[in-house]
């Protein structure tokens, strides 16, 4: 993965989400589009104007990618009190591989989750 693209019909308004959300400012902007730098290998999470989506969804749905957080709990506790709904509830899916997803305000599906094999991926990389 490279980049993830969110749209909204308010393009700022999402922006302000995502920026109170992740703790920091989008390191590009132009009318319309933002990005923020995330994770440990600062992928790009795109925050797009949605008159410039390729198709326009009835509802949330469609793939789903998943950011892994440290502690999944308070980071679904903190998506909730922004404003998400729960999309799906935090599931255990095995051993160490912890899955949850929220509806942002913008109608976009947001998966996070705990996994033990992507912490041996960052392991092996130190």
């Amino acid at each position: 993965m490279a980049t993830v693209s969110f749209y909204a019909d308010d393009h700022e308004a999402a922006k302000t989400w995502y920026t109170e959300f992740l703790g920091i400012e989008p390191y590009f902007n132009v009318p319309g589009y933002s990005e923020f730098r995330i994770g440990d290998y600062r992928h790009e999470l795109g925050i797009i104007d949605r008159r410039y989506a390729p198709a326009a969804p009835d509802g949330p749905g469609g793939e789903i990618v998943f950011w892994h957080v440290d502690d999944l709990e308070a980071t679904v506790a903190r998506l909730l009190e922004l404003g998400a709904k729960e999309y799906e509830p935090i599931t255990e899916r095995g051993p160490g591989f912890v899955t949850a997803s929220v509806v942002d305000p913008f109608g976009n599906v947001l998966g996070v989750m705990t996994n033990v094999h992507y912490l041996a991926v960052l392991a092996e990389r130190s």
